[in-house]
């Protein structure tokens, strides 16, 4: 009885090793990224667009791309030959209707007929208020283009790149202990009070206008973090607001994170946000 499951032991391990090695991984399907074509897809908002079309062209450099209407991306999205940067609007739970844009990268396949939820995510950015956009998102656009970029090279490297996604980039935040980081004022929350910034605001943290804050990122200014928020103009219980710190020179991503509006935190960054960048 012995040598028989001995016998059987040693007859599954090469079936288990088998079996092992189809396990085909996020990183393992992105692995054709560079060669395939992407397909940037226009959404029917001419100033929207060209502003997409001139960053692409001036700065998508991690696969060879072409732009598409959406007609046509209905119609070539369940092809696995092409990937496709698409503006998509998100909507959750308990909204009744969509309340930000992202752009989202995914690959063509089966199922995408049925929905674009269907299609592998390689990686998805939140944009703007769907229903309201402020303008910030085509000062922004640059660095939201470069932080996609970044992220399909680290997918493409490791496995654990590819399933944490941007969450994964608040880390690097320590790394920036010196650096300025200056908010817009209208990215913090109410919680953010006077009190709150004289607590636990250092010498390297201050608030100044939006206005100001999009020409200091426009200006490249080196070792310099801003804020960039994204929420829905009319935010109801259930919608969330995205949260992040922007290299303004290299627009590195060092700070992203999400929270969920509820009757006590609103949009912007929170006590907890500032208390966790303030201990880099």
């Amino acid at each position: 009885m012995k040598k028989i499951f001995i016998l059987a032991v040693l007859t599954l391990v090469p079936l288990m090793a088998f079996a092992q090695a189809q396990i085909v991984t996020k990183k393992m399907k992105l692995e054709d990224f560079p060669e395939k074509i992407t397909k940037v897809v226009l959404t029917g908002n001419g100033f929207y667009d060209e502003t997409l079309k001139d960053e692409i062209r001036g700065r998508w450099h991690v696969s060879p791309f072409e732009f598409c209407t959406m007609d046509e991306f209905n119609s070539m999205k369940t092809s696995p030959d092409y990937y496709f940067l698409v503006t998509v609007k998100g909507q959750f739970r308990k909204e009744s209707e969509p309340g930000i844009e992202m752009l989202s990268l995914v690959k063509g396949g089966e199922g995408a007929d049925k929905s674009i939820d269907n299609m592998l995510e390689v990686v998805t950015i939140p944009v703007c208020s769907a229903d309201s956009p402020s303008g910030r998102e085509l000062v922004y656009m640059p660095a939201l283009l470069d932080i996609i970029q970044e992220q399909v090279v680290l997918s493409m490297e490791k496995d654990v790149n590819a399933y944490t996604g941007l969450s994964n980039y608040t880390i690097q935040l320590s790394k920036a202990d010196k650096f300025n980081i200056i908010f817009s004022e209208d990215d913090l929350s109410s919680e953010i009070t006077d009190k709150t910034k004289q607590l636990l605001f250092d010498k390297y943290m201050s608030v100044d206008t939006e206005e100001n804050v999009d020409d200091i990122f426009m200006s490249d200014a080196p070792q310099t973090l801003v804020s960039y928020t994204v929420a829905p103009s009319d935010p109801v219980i259930g919608s969330y607001c995205y949260k992040m710190l922007i290299d303004s020179e290299t627009h590195k991503l060092y700070y992203y994170r999400k929270h969920r509006i509820t009757k006590k935190t609103g949009a912007g960054f929170l006590y907890e946000d500032i208390k966790r960048i303030a201990s880099r």
